[in-house]
């Protein structure tokens, strides 16, 4: 069972900058838009069909993302942003102006390709990482979650649920760190003594290291 990881956080605050440290070698980065990484990228190249090896796949289709996940040989998949997977699909579907029975029905269809994708990410060899990347928004009650597409997706799945880890980006003194501990308002969770402190540097190629030695994964060499 492969391990999966949500990590939360609004635009800015530091969730792609994240995989700065990252064996580009060994990522699979799933992007549902296209868009520069925030840091000098050079090895970061795209996966085609003439470089099956390359690290970035542009696609916001949750079929594709599930094949592209079951497929790779990588150890680690990440997913940025997940939110747009879902805004995505909820556009298209608007422009193509869906009403009666179908606009209804577009919600349960968008909340089955996120729970699919979210399986997958459960479902994937011992030795892989999942990490999916969104943004935050603020429900009724002001508790600090994933954004979706509202209430109707809301109430047929709660994203964090299906996760055992969940960080949340903090920026503290101009530091941009992650969040390891629950504050109460939010949906910050992890297993108990992976991480020591409160916060830790938003590196991502660091969390996965204390991942991997959490669960007894071998690490590349």
């Amino acid at each position: 069972m492969s391990i999966a990881t949500m990590v939360l956080g609004q635009s800015g605050t530091g969730k792609t900058t994240s995989l700065r440290n990252l064996n580009p070698a060994d990522v699979l980065l799933i992007q549902a838009v296209k868009k520069p990484l925030p840091f000098r990228a050079k090895e970061w190249v795209p996966c085609t069909q003439a470089n099956p090896q390359g690290s970035i796949l542009v696609t916001d289709m949750a079929r594709t993302i599930c094949g592209a996940m079951e497929r790779t040989k990588k150890p680690i998949i990440v997913i940025d942003d997940f939110q747009y997977i879902l805004a995505n699909e909820f556009m298209r579907r608007v422009l193509d102006n869906e009403t009666g029975n179908q606009a209804f029905a577009k919600y349960n269809e968008i909340a089955r390709n996120a729970w699919d994708i979210l399986m997958m990410a459960g479902k994937l060899p011992d030795t892989t990482r999942v990490y999916i990347l969104a943004h935050t928004q603020e429900d009724d009650s002001g508790r600090i979650k994933a954004k979706t597409i509202g209430k109707l997706l809301d109430e047929k799945i709660t994203l964090e649920g299906l996760l055992t880890i969940v960080l949340r980006t903090a920026v503290i003194n101009g530091q941009y760190l992650f969040s390891t501990q629950n504050n109460g308002s939010d949906t910050v969770k992890t297993p108990m003594g992976m991480f020591a402190d409160e916060h830790i540097p938003n590196d991502l190629a660091a969390v996965d290291a204390a991942i991997s030695d959490y669960y007894s994964i071998n690490q590349p060499a």
